[in-house]
């Protein structure tokens, strides 16, 4: 691959041409000087069809592009892209592909800008990307059914471009990437609506399935897991070739938006406003005959008619009903630790159980097993911590709950994935009082404490404030992280506005000793008056 950047809009691979325009950037030369700030003043670079270092008149240093002398073997810098430990500071970092980057007819959307992209994380020196499998396209039609042929396709485009990968086993759905579950599925919820997530008021969450039903035979005389099960034999068998080169881990699954949780808030608070503390989801036949078994069990019959009847609302905050009142809340009677724990239980439970599938499914291979565990900070400068309640996370000012969680994980030798690392204290809206970073540093604790591995992600590619400097933080910093999928690519990923402050990142990461002023400087890296083409709009929700 030859790629250009001196009075030229292409960059030709093998026989095959693409242009910047693919890549997101029109064809002009305010492009070309801002890609030319990104990569170097004099970039001009050969790599052969397998995306390798060939006689290469420029080499990305961790500060800058720089001129050398003609590279005399592949060799010698084969490992500057690609090696196992991305950083000196052992952080190994990927890329989230774009949700729908399979699309419902299993095909590659946007194939060459894809292409084009894995080429361009390849010369930042990014290890790998991680890429979204989604059951509701996997197996759309008829349970057993499975068609794989858009993500082995995919599979082969990293594999070409020199990249690892890392798979996430969707078994969720997402309405913002316009990803259902199944056809089957939503059809068996119409006749059995207790297989999803219900409420005090009876709304349903149908983009996931209650945890409730893991081991009951709701689908052709079929549990869950089983299905999961079958599932993930599916994808082994598909992918065999590639576990353990290409395909270095596998994320399950665990609840809504793939992270181990109850859909307790069914909304994002928008930027700057306060959210509300959410609903406890125990709603559906399953989960209300479970907490009836259990209150008897318990000698408090009365106690397993229902969820708390003194908790706010969604959107309310946590002192407008009596439930989660700083002082004489009911969540520290005697009932409210009753409640509490059964449900946090409950959530432990079935990421048990799905951990512990994963873990014999691929025990014969050479790839890591993960789970996703929420960062639920709103409100932890509470004494109650409501929304990680509602969540299903019994944790509160006087109660470690993540302790069992990272037990849970301890147990299925899986790693865990932390999300918001890009997120800190001091841009959070007050009234919240919310603490992302103390949140964090609890959950790192515990997973100290049980020798858990943690992957870390960042919250959105739209950017907290101070978003990659907190990153750095905590990448660098006293913890367990070996590994950060920043999410995720797409238009906005490449765009003028984003890219350039990404590339500063990745090469402040491969030389955390250096002081910033060392570093390109922010207005030389800036990409000013790239337009975005319509063609390269990519779909870039975080999971």
């Amino acid at each position: 691959m030859e790629v250009s950047m001196i009075g030229s809009s292409q960059a030709k691979v093998g026989a095959m041409e693409i242009s910047y325009r693919e890549l997101g950037f029109c064809s002009s030369s305010k492009a070309h000087q801002g890609l030319r700030k990104v990569f170097g003043s004099r970039s001009r670079i050969w790599l052969d069809q397998n995306g390798r270092w060939n006689n290469a008149r420029l080499r990305l240093t961790p500060t800058k592009a720089v001129l050398s002398e003609p590279v005399r073997s592949t060799r010698e810098v084969s490992g500057l892209a690609g090696r196992s430990k991305s950083f000196d500071a052992g952080v190994r970092l990927f890329v989230g592909l774009p949700l729908d980057v399979i699309s419902d007819c299993n095909t590659v959307n946007h194939a060459r800008a894809i292409t084009a992209g894995l080429k361009a994380l390849k010369l930042l020196g990014v290890e790998g990307v991680e890429l979204p499998v989604w059951w509701g396209i996997v197996e759309k039609e008829a349970i057993g059914k499975y068609e794989w042929s858009g993500y082995l396709a995919l599979a082969e485009m990293v594999q070409n471009a020199g990249l690892k990968l890392h798979v996430s086993l969707c078994f969720h759905a997402s309405k913002q990437s316009n990803i259902p579950l199944p056809d089957w599925v939503s059809q068996i919820g119409e006749s059995q609506p207790s297989i999803f997530f219900t409420d005090r008021s009876g709304q349903q969450y149908k983009e996931c399935l209650s945890l409730a039903v893991d081991d009951l035979p709701v689908f052709h005389g079929k549990t869950p897991v089983q299905v999961y099960h079958d599932f993930c034999e599916s994808f082994k068998s598909s992918f065999l070739s590639s576990m353990g080169s290409t395909i270095e881990g596998v994320s399950i699954g665990l609840g809504p938006d793939g992270e181990l949780r109850y859909p307790s808030y069914h909304q994002i608070a928008k930027a700057g406003t306060v959210p509300g503390v959410g609903e406890f989801q125990c709603y559906d036949k399953t989960m209300l005959s479970s907490l009836k078994q259990h209150a008897e069990a318990t000698g408090n019959p009365y106690w397993g008619l229902g969820g708390p009847h003194d908790a706010p609302s969604y959107d309310q905050p946590p002192n407008s009903n009596s439930f989660f009142k700083d002082h004489g809340g009911s969540w520290e009677s005697p009932y409210g630790d009753f409640f509490l724990s059964w449900y946090s239980n409950q959530l432990i439970n079935h990421g048990d159980r799905l951990l512990s599938m994963a873990s014999s499914v691929f025990e014969d291979t050479e790839i890591e097993i993960s789970g996703k565990v929420p960062l639920m900070h709103s409100w932890y400068g509470t004494r109650s911590h409501p929304l990680e309640l509602t969540s299903g996370f019994y944790n509160t000012c006087h109660r470690d709950g993540y302790g069992e969680v990272a037990q849970m994980f301890a147990r299925n030798s899986c790693k865990m994935i932390l999300p918001g690392m890009d997120l800190s204290d001091e841009h959070q809206p007050h009234d919240s009082l919310s603490s992302p970073e103390l949140l964090l540093k609890q959950i790192m604790t515990s997973c100290r404490k049980h020798g858990i591995e943690i992957s870390g992600q960042n919250s959105s590619v739209s950017g907290a404030p101070g978003g990659f400097e907190q990153i750095r933080k905590n990448l660098l910093g006293e913890n367990l992280v070996n590994l950060f999928t920043y999410q995720r690519m797409g238009a906005y990923f490449f765009s003028p506005e984003h890219f350039p402050s990404f590339t500063k990142f990745v090469r402040s990461l491969n030389q955390p000793q250096l002081h910033s002023d060392d570093l390109l400087r922010e207005e030389e890296e800036a990409v000013e008056a790239i337009p975005m083409t319509s063609e390269s709009s990519i779909n870039m929700q975080a999971a």
